[in-house]
């Protein structure tokens, strides 16, 4: 193995000097910035050159990959037949990150959005892997409608929802109690400055250029936490580190490049399809720290309606889809298995754009094949959809 043992992704088309500060932060912090690799996903009219010459001055390991350099990849690897499971022009590109991950080993993943910036008086990467390996008793938040708001704390002052929240889970009853962790496989960070909301809840917001006018801070992130066993939450990847074990139920779903027009929610779903393995096999989510600065840039909130609308309807519903799926299976891949199959099989015409979900379904099998094709996967025992009760 190489030296390099964390995989830090950045999808990126106009930020990409926001590496510079995380390699800042590290070496600020006395991270060893040798144990870093950065893959920069990107597009065929980006300056890659740019890219490639600020990883070398960084004197940092990395690698560019506009779609052209993706489609080599994919064929040096293999797998070309699967390159539809990373959509164009789309910020679920970071699925071929995780491809890249799998196919190379590193045991930690960082997922990183070129919008945000690490806070100076953290140390980013060494708290996220200092999270991934944390035991001990920690606070942990359940509600009455099986939903955490990642923002519960300081609610009563800024009364957000995160994007992705379920519409029909809003006004629940929290219970906020500690629990003993260990097996942490994912750490989210959670973000200062813009707040990670929907287009519909920016406009009530009444901010019209896709911000927020309310906006968090440190003072809203007081406590680390986990959602309890049974409740889901949203789990954005601009701040997002996690074990290699986890790719197998973590396909960012593909938005944006389809036939319904369905985007913005593919690494809300994904992160569903996470929580649902995570109690199955036992492993936890973390949250909290280490927060990053999120500088979303101003543009149409409208025009981030036009793309939430067609997968609203289906983000009420996908959780539950879902929740039953893969309960006597002991493998990441055997959960994904039952959580595909709830959904390729599924009958949802009575939804708006319901086969979309079947869509997503028969795609998070070839996920599992594309996986199998690179390196294999463990203990792939298909599961039922859904569980024996």
């Amino acid at each position: 193995m190489t030296d390099q043992d964390v995989c830090v992704v950045v999808p990126t088309i106009r930020e990409w000097d926001c590496v510079a500060d995380y390699v800042a932060n590290a070496r600020e912090h006395g991270f060893d910035t040798d144990r870093l690799e950065f893959v920069l996903v990107t597009e065929d009219f980006c300056p890659t050159d740019e890219m490639r010459a600020l990883l070398d001055d960084l004197d940092v390991a990395g690698r560019v990959f506009d779609e052209q350099a993706r489609a080599e990849w994919y064929e040096s690897q293999g797998i070309s037949e699967y390159e539809h499971l990373v959509p164009a022009a789309s910020h679920a590109q970071t699925s071929f990150g995780l491809l890249y991950l799998w196919a190379n080993d590193h045991p930690y993943c960082v997922f990183v959005d070129d919008d945000t910036l690490p806070h100076d008086d953290v140390d980013f990467f060494g708290t996220h892997l200092a999270n991934l390996g944390f035991e001990g008793e920690v606070t942990e938040v359940a509600s009455d409608e099986r939903w955490v708001n990642v923002l519960y704390q300081n609610f009563d002052e800024h009364d957000l929802y995160p994007r992705g929240y379920p519409y029909s889970a809003m006004d629940e009853e929290r219970e906020v109690t500690t629990t003993e962790v260990s097996d942490v496989v994912a750490s989210q960070g959670l973000w200062t400055n813009v707040p990670d909301l929907d287009a519909v809840r920016i406009l009530m917001d009444g901010d019209l250029q896709g911000q927020a006018q309310t906006r968090t801070s440190k003072d809203d992130f007081e406590e680390d936490f986990v959602a309890a066993r049974g409740n889901y939450l949203t789990v954005c990847s601009m701040n997002l580190a996690f074990r290699r074990e986890v790719v197998p139920a973590f396909y960012q779903c593909p938005m944006d490049d389809n036939a319904w027009n369905v985007g913005r929610f593919d690494d809300i779903w994904s992160g569903l399809f996470l929580k649902r393995a995570c109690d199955v096999l036992g492993k936890r989510i973390y949250n909290g720290d280490p927060l990053c600065e999120h500088n979303k840039a101003p543009r149409s909130t409208f025009g981030d309606l036009a793309n939430e609308v067609p997968g609203l309807e289906l983000n009420e519903h996908v959780w539950e889809l879902v929740d039953d799926a893969g309960a006597s299976a002991d493998s990441y891949a055997g959960v994904m298995d039952a959580m595909a199959s709830a959904l390729a099989d599924g009958d949802f015409e009575d939804w708006e754009n319901g086969a979309f979900l079947n869509h997503v379904g028969e795609y998070m099998h070839d996920w599992l094949d594309a996986l199998e094709a690179i390196d294999g996967l463990p203990a792939r025992d298909r599961a039922p959809a859904v569980a024996d009760d």
